[in-house]
């Protein structure tokens, strides 16, 4: 008989996990939200699949988007100065979590996959614990639902580094070639130019990452849809003419009601196991490894994660689920989680020296371009530079 888990949410984590584990066990997905709900609901994120996460939904044969345009790029620019526009090895994809996560939902249920639709708190958490062999918990940015303990040195963190300004617009020309472009304004904060695919078609995502209390820290307050294109607009012009020079003003418009958001991260690192009432409990995702936004890994670090519990999973299979495999997973994570993270604390503050400087060749040699680009899709290539004080 196939051992019975349960997955409590239905995120990248959680999707990723239900498609790899569906063969090998009984699998029960709980959402609080029906797909339908999710298309019409309000964006929660951005997102980028780089390489790497695309590999592994080719791998777990999750849905192709094939159809969509490609990100084969990263554009950088600091101040008022473009630097240069790295080549991506392998191109990266943004689809609206609002479409991959309904359209990967249905595709589960005709997999065999059971959805239970339901708000689980953590009192109703607990009680799963004795109807199922093991209880994921991919609750997201919302949780965890169970006490997972922080692991303090890789949360250094008490209060957000950033404020997050997200809208999906229509009218503004992409980039060329197109790519994710990052403005950086020193003290300021960060704009982030992605374009995605979404059930209204292509747009760019204006994703704005403000330091708390900065000229940048404009949107307080704002509460509807044209409130913010206006703010929106009006911030672009100010701080990013490039991205002003492509915006087409009578055009401009959020390519939905539900297409803004503003939110504010407090990255912090958990150990993701524990034993609750003599049962094995597993986190994944960003329920326990949430990293700030400003380096586009979180659900590339949840995918990854994702299939290192698969692996783990696979190789206890015929075993007791117990502390000794909570152990294993986090020592196959661990290492790759605290490189993302500290390279991506780093990035919320002023960069080193010697990094400034790699930056400012690669804007006369392509391959460092390259090379940066890269940091995006292998984050560990990142964490080396950053932390190696050494121009290669």
């Amino acid at each position: 008989m196939k051992k019975k888990l349960c997955i409590i949410g239905s995120g990248v984590a959680g999707l990723h996990l239900a498609y790899a584990l569906n063969d090998e066990f009984d699998v029960t997905v709980i959402e609080r939200k029906s797909p339908e709900q999710m298309k019409k609901g309000r964006i929660t994120s951005t997102q980028v699949h780089f390489g790497p996460t695309r590999t592994r939904e080719r791998r777990f044969q999750m849905l192709s988007w094939q159809e969509q345009p490609l990100i084969d790029s990263v554009h950088l620019t600091i101040g008022n100065r473009k630097l240069f526009a790295g080549k991506l090895d392998e191109p990266a994809l943004s689809v609206d979590q609002r479409l991959y996560y309904s359209y990967s939902i249905k595709d589960l249920e005709e997999k065999g996959i059971s959805f239970r639709l339901e708000k689980i708190d953590k009192e109703s958490a607990e009680v799963l614990l004795d109807k199922f062999d093991l209880v994921i918990d991919c609750t997201g940015k919302n949780g965890p639902l169970f006490p997972f303990p922080i692991d303090e040195g890789l949360s250094p963190f008490q209060t957000p580094q950033r404020k997050c300004i997200v809208g999906y617009f229509t009218g503004i020309k992409p980039t060329t070639p197109l790519g994710v472009s990052v403005t950086v304004l020193p003290e300021l904060g960060e704009m982030f130019e992605i374009p995605a695919m979404t059930q209204h078609g292509p747009v760019t995502i204006l994703f704005l990452m403000a330091v708390p209390y900065s000229e940048l820290d404009v949107f307080k307050g704002i509460k509807n849809a044209e409130e913010f294109t206006t703010k929106m607009k009006r911030t672009v012009q100010q701080f990013f003419p490039e991205i002003y020079s492509r915006m087409n003003e009578q055009n401009l418009a959020l390519s939905d009601e539900h297409s803004f958001l503003q939110t504010a991260v407090t990255p912090v690192i958990r150990k993701p196991y524990l034993m609750v009432k003599n049962k094995l409990v597993m986190g994944c995702g960003d329920s326990v490894f949430l990293n700030d936004p400003i380096t586009g890994q979180g659900c590339n670090l949840s995918s990854y994660c994702a299939e290192q519990l698969y692996e783990t999973l696979m190789e206890y299979k015929h075993s007791k689920w117990d502390l000794k495999t909570g152990e294993s997973y986090w020592n196959r994570t661990k290492k790759y989680v605290k490189e993302v993270t500290e390279w991506t604390n780093a990035m919320t503050q002023p960069l080193p020296e010697h990094v400034v400087q790699m930056l400012l060749q690669g804007a006369q040699d392509q391959t460092i371009a390259n090379e940066v680009a890269e940091w995006f899709a292998h984050p560990t290539k990142a964490y080396e530079v950053f932390f190696s004080h050494s121009i290669k």
